[in-house]
């Protein structure tokens, strides 16, 4: 279970580092020679420190690293082999107009105000990305958030951006609000339109709306045509009609670029790399239709996107197959697992890092160098790293709504639900990125900026532990007891990263019941003297049947519900499930909602049992009732509790039912109302005792 998971984890990382210690494990050390401290901006440590519960985070260092370049830094950068000096370093900013307008300022890297723009140039950024949607406003002129960027606000960016000598990149999407995956809404103007109608009026506003930018003076010198159009573009999910609108925009764009003898180089936007076949497939129907394009863009999110390895593939793949130029229109990672809006983040926490790159400062900046390592390796033009500059609007304690309302800073208002009922009309609310920005919380620039200009010559750094990520074991209920003999260490420059020898506290090992469960802390110590906490969970058996729906067959869960229609189901959506990919959901457009769903036992041992669940949701009103339930031959057992907001689980526990005959029925059940949302995930039922 993933937030259980992750508490556990947590503990274990409380580990003790003697500055004396950092250089290495033991007496056979075989790095270079000691260096002097580093000193950090404030705003860097504090970064850091706000990791603490997931890694500990050296203050003091006693080595040099290797000298990579001629840059000494706050970070260590390894050199990108043969990257040109033309190379796309890419930054999406969107989102920069209405976090100004929501009260955010920026800051450089002397802790003065100023225009975010000229501190990206300063860091090594040579292009800006701006997502362009037709009409991102209701019938009263409210935003639909996320920016709110129609063409005026790519306009204001955009002259921005040139004026510091960044190109500029125009995303359309073609809808009026988010366009991916998982929707690609006509926009409003467009709805009933044919196909015909559609492909001459984004035509018209491909053409008047670069012309307008153009015209404003924005160095356009890459257009998309759509945005993440795998399943489909502007309402349409045949291939023959979304190849038809791809030419329409694609030919827009070049009479354009005629018009204005203007190099504007076509880009067609594709994700789900993994998913190598669809993606080549896409691409063949481009060639064969005769689609007059430019580049493949293509997300690579390596928490979400696979490997390194996987990217470099289908990159070279493309490149090779179809002599197209690829770049990477998307990708990202945290410097830190802390929330600084409390509306959620999209990558959480140690269950969503990828191995080896840990939520710290240095640890976003060598994924991001290393993102760049392997496109430049496989031939790509280039990278751009999605909303760098989007950061939390208020405090993560405070009600921020009314700010993301008013100026559409959050991920999405209320005033989108009508457009986009079943995503942003459930799940609005602030900033999810905001921990994979570029800069803190209060706007200060980040070393990990740096790595765009250090990307050719690196940058030197005394060497340095970054983290030394937890140690957490879990061993089933009689099972033996199993530490690490040796645990890993992460430096600033992973070259030198290690294992070293730990011996574990023998009386805290012995002190283990491995007949209950339980969570146990023992301490371990490294040869060179510091200490290391580990944590053992020893794990009792869950008896429920299918926990977290993940497998096909849900016949042992009876579902009840009151009214014509049911209004839940057994949703497929990661981002909802607390744990795996899918959950059980509700939501009602205009009915009251009530229901159950529940298990049943019949032989179970007599003994004592604790139950608990997961939920997570909103909208939900005052009125709403709901409860864990648990009833035997002796009654029934509730506890009541009541979802808030996205991804802020609940975790409803009845701690102590007797069964005395073998009979148990375990569920959730909920009262509640029109449009209010969530899911249920993660049932556990555990024998505790006799």
């Amino acid at each position: 279970m993933k937030q259980m998971h992750t508490k556990l984890l947590a503990l274990c990382i409380s580990v003790s580092l003697c500055s004396a210690a950092l250089a290495g494990c033991g007496a056979e050390n075989t790095e270079p020679a000691a260096g002097t401290q580093v000193s950090t901006q404030e705003e860097t440590q504090a970064s850091a420190e706000s990791t603490e519960a997931e890694t500990q985070t050296a203050e003091s260092v006693t080595e040099t690293a290797p000298s990579e370049g001629d840059e000494t830094a706050g970070i260590f950068v390894e050199p990108v082999e043969g990257i040109s000096d033309d190379f796309i370093r890419g930054m999406d900013a969107s989102s920069v107009l209405v976090e100004e307008k929501s009260g955010v300022k920026y800051y450089n890297f002397e802790g003065e105000e100023q225009d975010v723009f000229q501190t990206l140039a300063e860091g090594g950024v040579n292009y800006i990305r701006l997502r362009v949607w037709n009409d991102p406003y209701d019938e009263n002129g409210n935003g639909y958030g996320g920016g709110n960027n129609d063409v005026p606000t790519a306009k204001e960016l955009g002259k921005r951006a040139t004026e510091y000598g960044m190109k500029v990149c125009i995303d359309f999407h073609y809808s009026d609000f988010w366009a991916d995956p998982k929707r690609q809404h006509a926009p409003k103007a467009w709805e009933g339109m044919d196909i015909d109608e559609k492909c001459d009026a984004l035509y018209q506003f491909t053409k008047e709306s670069l012309a307008e930018l153009l015209d404003a003076g924005v160095d356009v010198g890459m257009v998309q045509v759509g945005n993440e159009i795998n399943n489909g573009m502007s309402g349409e999910t045949k291939l023959e009609n979304v190849t038809a609108l791809l030419k329409a925009g694609c030919r827009a764009v070049r009479e354009i670029s005629d018009e204005y003898g203007k190099d504007i180089q076509i880009a067609i936007h594709y994700t789900r790399i993994t998913d190598k076949a669809q993606v080549d497939s896409l691409v063949a129907n481009l060639q064969k239709s005769e689609v007059d394009y430019d580049a493949i863009g293509l997300s690579y999110y390596p928490f979400w996107d696979g490997s390194m390895d996987n990217m470099k593939r289908v990159v070279e793949l493309l490149q090779e197959r179809y002599g197209i130029k690829v770049f990477i229109a998307e990708t990202s990672y945290c410097y830190t697992s802390e929330d600084g809006d409390g509306s959620g983040n999209s990558l959480v926490g140690i269950d969503d890092l990828v191995d080896g790159y840990p939520a710290t400062v240095q640890g976003q900046a060598n994924m991001i160098r290393d993102v760049f390592a392997a496109a430049n390796e496989a031939g790509a033009i280039g990278v751009f790293y999605w909303e760098g500059v989007w950061l939390p609007v208020g405090e993560a304690t405070a009600d921020n709504s009314p700010i993301w309302e008013e100026y559409g800073s959050g991920w999405a208002s209320s005033y989108a639900s009508d457009y986009d009922p079943e995503d942003a009309g459930l799940y609005y609310g602030g900033c999810s990125w905001d921990n994979q920005a570029f800069f803190d919380f209060d706007g200060h620039p980040l070393e990990s900026l740096n790595v765009f200009r250090y990307l050719k010559t690196g940058a030197s750094a005394p060497l340095a532990i970054d983290a030394v990520p937890g140690v957490n074991i879990i061993c089933p209920v009689g099972g033996e007891v199993a530490l690490p003999e040796m645990v890993d260490v992460i430096y600033n420059d992973h070259s030198a990263n290690k294992q070293c020898a730990v011996t574990w506290d023998e009386a805290q090992l012995a002190a283990i019941d491995t007949k209950a469960g339980g969570v146990y802390e023992v301490s371990g110590t490294l040869e060179s003297g510091e200490t290391v906490v580990g944590v053992v969970e020893i794990k009792m058996d869950n008896l429920v049947l299918n926990p977290s729906f993940e497998d096909a067959d849900t016949s042992m869960w009876k579902v009840t519900y009151v009214g014509d229609s049911n209004p839940t189901d057994y949703q497929e959506k990661t981002d909802d499930a607390h744990s795996g990919d899918i959950a059980f959901h509700f939501w009602s457009e205009d009915s009251d909602m009530e229901f159950s769903i529940e298990q049943e036992f019949a032989d179970l041992e007599p003994g004592t049992y604790q139950l608990f669940a997961y939920a997570q949701g909103g909208d939900v009103s005052d009125s709403a009732q709901m409860e864990l339930y648990a009833v035997t031959s002796g009654g029934e057992q509730t506890e009541p509790f009541m979802v808030t907001t996205y991804n802020d689980w609940k975790n409803p526990t009845i701690s102590e039912i007797k069964v005395s005959d073998g009979k148990l029925t375990i569920g959730v059940r909920m009262k509640c109302n029109p449009k209010s949302w969530g899911t249920v995930d993660d049932f556990t039922l555990n024998r505790i005792g006799d």
